[in-house]
């Protein structure tokens, strides 16, 4: 039996996850908070966001379309980077899903409790983690079925937003004491009423929205006709970021005051509400629970194909590297989803203020994955100055530095928060550890 990953899924698979990884749990939830901090123009912080998302997943592409033998874009960070750099962003994307894992399951406690409010938030993320890990360990093409519903879920709950949204628009309906419009957009200071300073507020809060988007990359060693899915996948991001993240905002903001909309539920709800559906609470509950179910069964899938490709280059123990008769990384999957129970445990010890350390975490390894990647695009196209490709970067190599800088300077934004100054010191002595941790792992190797 050869030790490879199956090629199961298909064309629809890839689309859906490329479109479940584009919508995350910070849209539904976290887009209140996110409005108040810049007004109106966040609609031009998520266009300035997507613009270097988009970027950043059309240099991974080029990269996994070069040679779609390799399982992940990892091994193309070994390839052109050299073996230090593969431990170093390996173990970090790994970190990247588990806490962002840790983060949604823990939001899965709290969305559960609207129903059910005497079961702990412990109990919840043990019950998911099992059952997750369970649908995973059949087939990657029950995982792309799972991920396909869940991100039909979300997206119908989007478009029903702004179909809702336009007819409102056009009848000039009065919802919650407010007469829809298009000049809410602009009566209340303008559409940048926070100043540049609100816009910049912003965009920590709107780079945690995205992360994920780079997970279809992962998806190439199990995709039957990468050459053909993966384009696709990525020149739809464009549209994707459009309709559900500046059409959402756009319709909210025409609805409701920008000053008006809600920080401590979910915009979502507030306009189902505002029109006279008493039960849009419930619905909207149950769609950020699906987004959060969405994201820990991201993570399983990630965490295990990371742990399989290092195994088999050696930066990770052998065993991890071990597949199934189903074509599945057993051992990788068990072991990252063994690692998600710490989760249980902090929700027993600190069941009210884990959710916001973690998400820093996940955020701020995210963007550091994101930068070498783009990094690692340059050094691949720099070393091959003739190849031609067949998925090209757009404006290489001005395009790399811009990308680079821009998630550079997000990060610089980070330090300004008590909270995420906490999740970036934390991430640097992850960092210092892995490199120092390298040296042994790779001399051993050796």
């Amino acid at each position: 039996m050869k030790n490879e990953l199956s090629r199961a899924l298909t064309h629809r698979h890839v689309q859906m996850i490329a479109i479940g990884g584009a919508i995350g749990t910070g849209l539904f939830l976290g887009s209140g908070s996110a409005i108040q901090k810049a007004g109106p123009a966040i609609i031009f912080a998520y266009l300035i966001a997507g613009i270097f998302c988009f970027l950043m997943m059309r240099a991974i592409g080029e990269l996994i379309l070069s040679d779609t033998s390799k399982s992940s874009f990892i091994e193309f960070v070994r390839e052109y980077l050299g073996e230090k750099w593969e431990f170093v962003v390996g173990w970090t994307y790994w970190l990247c899903w588990e806490s962002l894992a840790m983060a949604d399951l823990t939001a899965s406690g709290i969305y559960i409790r609207y129903w059910f409010p005497n079961i702990p938030q412990w109990v919840t993320a043990l019950v998911i983690i099992l059952i997750l890990l369970a649908f995973n360990l059949l087939s990657v093409g029950v995982f792309g079925e799972l991920e396909s519903w869940f991100s039909s879920i979300k997206v119908m709950a989007i478009i029903a937003l702004i179909v809702t949204g336009f007819i409102l628009l056009a009848t000039s309906a009065n919802v919650g004491g407010n007469q829809v419009q298009l000049s809410n957009l602009v009566n209340y200071g303008g559409l940048f009423p926070k100043g540049f300073s609100g816009l910049m507020a912003a965009f920590p809060m709107v780079i945690f929205a995205f992360t994920g988007i780079e997970m279809v990359g992962l998806t190439s060693g199990e995709t039957a006709e990468p050459q053909k899915d993966l384009p696709r996948a990525i020149n739809t991001l464009p549209l994707r970021i459009g309709l559900f993240y500046i059409g959402s905002m756009f319709v909210l903001m025409c609805i409701y005051p920008w000053n008006e909309i809600s920080t401590s539920s979910s915009p979502f709800v507030q306009v189902f509400s505002g029109i006279g559906i008493n039960f849009a609470a419930a619905v909207i509950n149950f769609v950020v629970l699906t987004a959060a179910l969405s994201a820990c069964n991201s993570a399983i899938f990630s965490t295990s194909r990371t742990l399989f490709v290092l195994s088999s280059s050696g930066q990770a123990p052998k065993r991890m590297a071990k597949i199934s008769n189903r074509s599945v990384p057993v051992s990788s999957l068990v072991f990252s989803s063994s690692v998600l129970f710490v989760i249980v445990v902090l929700n027993y010890i600190l069941p009210s203020s884990i959710f916001e350390i973690i998400s820093g975490v996940a955020t701020v390894s995210f963007i550091f994955v994101w930068i070498i990647l783009v990094w690692c695009h340059y050094k691949y196209r720099e070393q091959n100055p003739t190849k031609k490709s067949v998925f090209p970067m757009p404006l290489y190599p001005v395009s790399n530095f811009v990308t680079i800088f821009f998630f550079i300077a997000v990060l610089g934004l980070l330090t300004l928060s008590e909270s995420t100054l906490l999740s970036i010191i934390f991430a640097l002595l992850w960092f210092m550890c892995l490199f120092i941790a390298s040296r042994t792992v790779i001399k051993k190797a050796e």
